[in-house]
């Protein structure tokens, strides 16, 4: 595994594990909790020891799942991040909601606790005045956030009292927002790192002759050049998820990887 490095010098592992649609989407699925609990820790057996959950995945269900999951592991030896959802930054409905899901997740902490979603009609001077209490109670390691743009991000880092350790936000080889916005360059500066999800465009990548076009080259998939992309950029690690053996082991062995700086070159030119 490689690592980026946090503001206190911890190590986070540049390649996590996303959950979303693990446990169901808006709403709870049961009816394969076996095989997603049991693919959970086949995936930290091969080495993925950042798990990604949010409070609203599976309504709820996907914390229970990651919870059940990581049982036979020694908890210092995993990062897990979660987030709370949009509707409920406020002080009280944090703190109560971060409480949830330390039960389902049966663990004491976790290590980052992100804003899924920014709320215009709830005040970020609210929200971090539970972050921050949160913090200094051990109940959550780092602070981070989700989807913010620069004036959010600024301004959450004026209410933090700690580092905002990550923004995480939608990006990929086809989606380059945060490089338009001028949010990679902003985070890279401040020593915040960009966590991308949806690292596949939602499948899109998967179709696109010219990604196909190097995998092809490589003898590798079009799934494992986008990944190998985006861990190139200084600052940037990223979540896919998948509960297929060989996925996770292809997209692990892309940190054995090398492609080279003209295809890099072409891979930067196909935007759109």
């Amino acid at each position: 595994m490689r690592y980026e490095t946090l503001f206190d010098g911890r190590k986070i592992p540049v390649l996590g594990l996303g959950t979303w649609n693990i446990g169901g989407g808006m709403t709870a699925d049961y009816s394969r909790d076996k095989e997603c609990i049991e693919s959970i820790r086949t995936a930290i057996r091969m080495g993925y020891t950042h798990i990604d959950t949010a409070q609203m995945y599976g309504g709820g269900h996907t914390e229970e799942l990651v919870g059940a999951a990581i049982k036979p592991f020694r908890r210092g030896e995993l990062f897990i991040t979660t987030k709370v959802w949009s509707n409920n930054l406020r002080y009280r409905d944090v703190i109560e909601k971060l409480d949830e899901s330390l039960r389902k997740l049966d663990t004491d902490y976790v290590d980052l606790y992100l804003i899924h979603w920014p709320n215009p009609s709830i005040p970020l001077k609210e929200t971090f005045r539970a972050f921050n209490e949160l913090v200094r109670e051990g109940k959550v390691r780092y602070i981070g956030v989700s989807n913010f743009d620069i004036a959010q991000l600024k301004e959450a880092q004026r209410l933090s009292e700690v580092p905002i350790a990550t923004n995480q936000v939608e990006y990929n080889l086809l989606n380059r927002e945060p490089e338009r916005t001028g949010m990679l360059e902003y985070c890279r500066n401040e020593g915040i790192l960009i966590t991308a999800y949806e690292p596949l465009g939602k499948g899109t990548i998967l179709g696109n002759p010219s990604i196909n076009k190097v995998a092809k080259k490589y003898g590798i998939s079009p799934a494992q050049v986008a990944i190998y992309w985006l861990l190139q950029k200084p600052g940037v690690i990223t979540i896919p998820k998948s509960v297929n053996e060989t996925h996770l082991r292809e997209n692990l062995s892309v940190l054995e990887l090398t492609i080279s700086q003209e295809d890099m070159k072409f891979l930067d030119s196909i935007a759109i």
